[in-house]
């Protein structure tokens, strides 16, 4: 067995981690005692901790979206990523499909799980796992850090979001996917995703795969206070795409330029603000120790019909939408 270390974002889900503390630390000495299990004491704790770890091992994360995010911007081609989902959002796990089970399961699944490999994303130099955005999704994010500490996962960003539309200003953008120019206008959102969903569960990107080999980028153009409102509900449940003002591409490279810097964020952890967002993929380069049982209600069916929809109503020569 590979040398294992389980780093613990205490703070994670508001404290959630650290309140289960007990039990890890519990199962650690009694079901893998070679284990080292480090609790993180200060942000970028748990980055310095996994850069530490020996090439070859197993780094387990025991938090949220923010502590794994920590761990991809140090872990090694050849070490594996374990993740016991103690979060807000948990977009990676769910994207692995790591969600819906107890402490015990998760950890088993963390240390003794299969390897299996998935895409890694890099957005203007920061690796990340589950998206890659700029605009009111980076400003949604920012302001989800306040968010009153009863609210958790969608519900969190949801109340950031209404708090964010009253001062909305969209930027101009141009957007090239693959060194094609593919839309130019106005932008409420460009989200580059390796996952089907961001921000605590929006589904965002049906059609996402993180095995794939490449991207997708979702664009919703010229909204207004009312529109976004209005697409939300749609959002939530993935039926976003057949609207007029929103586009998919699917590739390996992105190059978006905004007439002013904005907000930037992956993983749901802030970016420097830029004018700039360049985003590429990574295939297969990111190990993450999986649950071949485990499985979630497949969203492609979903995509492939919104898709269509779109495609159909869309009037021939409109630029900004390509499926791939």
């Amino acid at each position: 067995m590979e040398p294992v270390t389980v780093i613990v974002n205490p703070a994670a889900s508001r404290g959630k981690a650290g309140a289960a503390l007990g039990k890890i630390r519990s199962w650690v000495r009694y079901r893998c005692p070679e284990a080292e299990l480090v609790v993180s004491e200060h942000p970028g704790h748990v980055a310095e901790v996994a850069a530490a770890t020996p090439p070859g091992s197993r780094i387990v994360a025991v938090g949220g979206d923010g502590t794994v995010h920590e761990v991809l911007g140090v872990i090694g081609p050849r070490q594996t990523l374990g993740i016991v989902p103690i979060g807000s959002g948990n977009d990676i796990a769910r994207m692995a499909g790591l969600l819906g089970r107890g402490l015990e399961s998760s950890l088993e699944t963390a240390v003794w799980g299969e390897a299996r490999r998935y895409d890694l994303g890099v957005a203007n130099g920061e690796p990340f796992g589950s998206s890659a955005t700029a605009g009111l999704d980076a400003s949604v994010a920012r302001r989800a850090f306040a968010a009153p500490r009863f609210l958790r996962g969608l519900p969190r960003y949801l109340w950031a979001l209404l708090l964010e539309l009253r001062d909305l200003s969209l930027p101009e953008a141009r957007v090239e996917v693959d060194g094609r120019e593919v839309y130019q206008g106005k932008v409420l959102i460009t989200a580059a995703m390796n996952s089907p969903t961001y921000g605590g569960g929006f589904l965002i990107a049906p059609m996402a795969r993180p095995d794939d080999g490449r991207l997708d980028l979702i664009r919703a153009g010229s909204f207004g206070r009312l529109g976004v409102l209005g697409i939300l509900p749609r959002l939530v449940f993935g039926k976003h795409l057949s609207h007029p003002q929103v586009g998919h591409a699917a590739g390996v490279t992105f190059a978006i330029e905004f007439d002013r810097e904005v907000p930037l964020q992956a993983d749901g952890e802030l970016l420097e603000a830029s004018n700039r967002l360049e985003v590429r993929v990574r295939p297969g380069e990111l190990l993450i120790a999986s649950d071949p049982r485990a499985s979630e209600k497949d969203p492609l069916p979903v995509a492939e019909r919104e898709l269509s929809t779109a495609a159909a109503a869309r009037p021939a020569g409109v630029v900004g939408y390509r499926q791939e």
